[in-house]
């Protein structure tokens, strides 16, 4: 099984190596976890809860820990070595292992997985401020594709980080982060029922909750 120390430092590798798709400048703590799972537990009806983009799996247990005994988990996840410590620790890891019967863990972008079956909770650790404008649009649109009416969709980004980036950036990258803003603020405007701040994260972050009502 993957040790905590193990799993911390595939993150940095990959951080260094693909910055731009990992996004994240360590790996979320506990409360931003537990703040991010905050709508995983249900009345006891099955429920399907999607998560996106999670990395080395600490929002993942998470989740697990929040699972009723009927509900199924669908992971996605865009690298390779990410998707192979996560099937590690579906085999080998006991809290996981209690649920693998349940868990399916997707190799492929977020905007490829099948919009015929919904989702009643939607986690995503996608970094959105670092993607261009259009493929953040067409992430939230496809999410959108993907959640059952009253489904919720639980995300996170650093406390200021766009208008910290917009200071020592050049104007390109600048106007992109602008359009972020812009789609995330037309996002929350519609669909945002919670905001939280969590400050005990390194660094601290927003996590927004938003849901879709059908």
């Amino acid at each position: 099984m993957a040790t905590g120390g193990a799993n911390y430092r595939l993150f940095w590798q990959e951080f260094r190596r693909t910055f731009e798709s990992t996004g994240a400048i360590a790996p979320s703590g506990r409360r931003l976890c537990r703040a991010l799972a905050r709508y995983v537990a249900g009345d006891g009806k099955p429920r399907r809860i999607l998560e996106v983009g999670p990395g080395t799996g600490v929002v993942t247990d998470a989740i697990i820990a929040q699972m009723g005994p009927r509900d199924t988990l669908d992971v996605v996840e865009l690298n390779e070595r990410f998707v192979a410590a996560l099937r590690e620790r579906l085999a080998s890891d006991p809290n996981w292992q209690r649920v693998a019967d349940r868990v399916r863990i997707h190799h492929l972008p977020i905007e490829q997985l099948d919009s015929a079956e919904k989702y009643d909770v939607i986690v995503s650790g996608l970094p959105f401020n670092n993607f261009p404008v259009e493929l953040v649009q067409n992430i939230l649109t496809h999410l959108e594709k993907l959640a059952a009416p009253g489904a919720t969709l639980s995300f996170f980004e650093y406390v200021a980080i766009r208008r910290i980036k917009a200071v020592v950036c050049a104007k390109p990258d600048r106007d992109r982060l602008n359009g972020i803003g812009d789609v995330l603020n037309d996002a929350f405007a519609n669909r945002q029922f919670r905001q939280e701040c969590i400050v005990a994260n390194v660094p601290p972050a927003w996590v927004h909750h938003l849901r879709y009502d059908g």
